[in-house]
């Protein structure tokens, strides 16, 4: 259920309709509150004050007339460049970019804005009555009234801050560092982020190890003595609640192995789940598990580092491609990739095995590697990078920048490794001076990474490893 209620918040916040809709509610109870603090109080306080003076019914209703039909006006226009805005970054960044701009909250405020007064002055407006239309007794709300001038003043700001906004935002510089915040904020929550506790290393228990129904070795039928938890539908999955599988897990004895992790497509009736033993998995408890997942009809950034790294690579190897030819964007992507990578570089990545408070294996993950996620991003750009100096000379330069933030000699290699990658795609995509500019930049990396001071080496040569190349 927990899965169900983050997805849904998820949705909510990337909808371009729950923000204007809670305010355009609280501009129709505001104006319900202001009408009866106006019956309550009248408007005889405001002869009191110089500057203020109580309107008169016809010109309460023509200056809520102009402003609720001014702002709603304004609100279509608004609609209408917010959506040309999102055709265009959907079209020049890529498809999958289209939910960052929905989730804009700014666009999302200053549409909001203006269809609330709308709504409070039509809410107002109603309630004005001369005295030709009650008998003789006539009403205005004059505070209602000053409030809606003031709404209006909040109006014209945030009309002058959308105006700004709008450009800013889709400026592909802004675009790219929204995504590379984000997944280094995402980095830094998740790692070390468990299911559980890691297991004891020294801790001999057999609860611990890992069944044999779950071993690579197992024979055909140690390999059936599990239950299938299958997928109830098709589509990719957004969220694994992990503390529901952990319950789960507790309460029936149960050790269960993740098929799938987040990002992953699956389809109805594959298995998503293990559990062993299975005489302890019942339908309900099958099902109960089956709920800690959650799939919907896209990818999401709830649990998926994949998927900014993705995002990051796609706007590259746009920008890349003969059509764009833009290095410069794609330097800024490698950039902030670079970044993310090297945060990573100096992490502890979690185990596969999670075990409960009391040590006993509960849950077989995914597990999730550095080469991963250095594959996902450097691995994926290397082929488009290859072809352009610029971009090749940042990507050899983000290498090195990832290798200065890593002390594990497994990690080192494979940094190195996709430097000669590089080298080696360059040479067919290359020549002349520009091959050779990038052979000289990865003969540099190599030598600095396979000496004993290499971390020096790199500093001392910040000059070729920063900048734009």
């Amino acid at each position: 259920m927990k899965a169900w209620f983050v997805r849904v918040g998820d949705k909510l916040s990337a909808s371009y309709w729950f923000v204007p809709s809670i305010m355009a509610v609280s501009a129709i109870v505001l104006a319900a509150l202001m009408i009866l603090l106006d019956s309550a109080v009248g408007s005889a306080w405001m002869d009191r004050v110089g500057w203020l003076y109580a309107a008169h019914p016809d010109g309460a209703r023509q200056m809520l007339s102009s402003i609720g039909g001014s702002m709603i006006t304004v609100a279509g226009t608004v609609f209408s460049v917010t959506i040309a805005a999102v055709v265009y970054a959907s079209g020049q960044y890529g498809p999958r970019l289209l939910t960052n701009f929905m989730r804009d909250r700014g666009n999302q405020v200053t549409l909001g804005t203006f269809i609330a007064t709308f709504l409070y002055c039509l809410v107002v407006l109603r309630t004005i009555r001369s005295a030709g239309e009650s008998g003789g007794y006539s009403f205005v709300p004059n505070l209602a009234l000053l409030v809606a001038v003031l709404l209006a003043l909040c109006s014209i700001a945030v009309l002058i801050f959308f105006i700004h906004h709008v450009p800013s935002k889709i400026h592909i510089n802004s675009v790219i560092e929204e995504i590379g915040e984000r997944l280094i904020a995402e980095i830094d929550t998740r790692f070390p982020r468990f299911i559980g506790n890691a297991p004891r290393a020294a801790d001999t228990n057999p609860d611990t190890r890992v069944p044999a129904t779950f071993r690579r070795d197992a024979s055909a039928d140690e390999a059936e003595q599990r239950t299938l938890v299958c997928a109830g539908r098709t589509g990719y999955i957004e969220l694994i609640d992990g503390d529901a599988l952990m319950e789960h897990a507790r309460k029936h004895d149960l050790i269960l192995r993740l098929q799938y992790q987040a990002g992953d497509f699956t389809h109805t009736g594959r298995a998503l789940i293990e559990a062993w033993p299975p005489e302890r998995c019942d339908l309900e408890a099958a099902a109960a598990i089956g709920r800690a997942v959650s799939i919907g009809s896209r990818r999401t950034a709830l649990q998926d580092l994949r998927f900014l790294i993705d995002e990051l690579v796609e706007i590259a190897a746009r920008a890349l491609s003969p059509g764009v030819n833009d290095p410069f964007t794609a330097v800024t992507c490698i950039d902030w990739l670079g970044a993310a990578l090297s945060d990573l570089a100096g992490r502890d990545l979690p185990s596969p095995l999670r075990a409960d408070e009391h040590g006993a294996l509960r849950v077989i993950a995914h597990p999730e590697t550095f080469a991963t996620f250095m594959d996902r991003a450097f691995g994926a750009l290397a082929q488009y990078s290859a072809g352009d100096m610029v971009a090749a000379l940042r990507f050899l330069g983000a290498l090195g920048e990832v290798a200065l933030d890593c002390d594990d000699p497994d990690r080192l290699v494979v940094i190195a490794g996709y430097g000669d990658r590089l080298e080696a795609l360059s040479k067919s995509a290359l020549s002349g001076f520009n091959r050779e500019r990038v052979e000289e930049r990865a003969a540099q990396l190599r030598r600095a990474l396979g000496e004993p001071d290499y971390k020096r080496r790199l500093r001392d040569s910040a000059a070729w490893l920063g900048g734009t190349a």
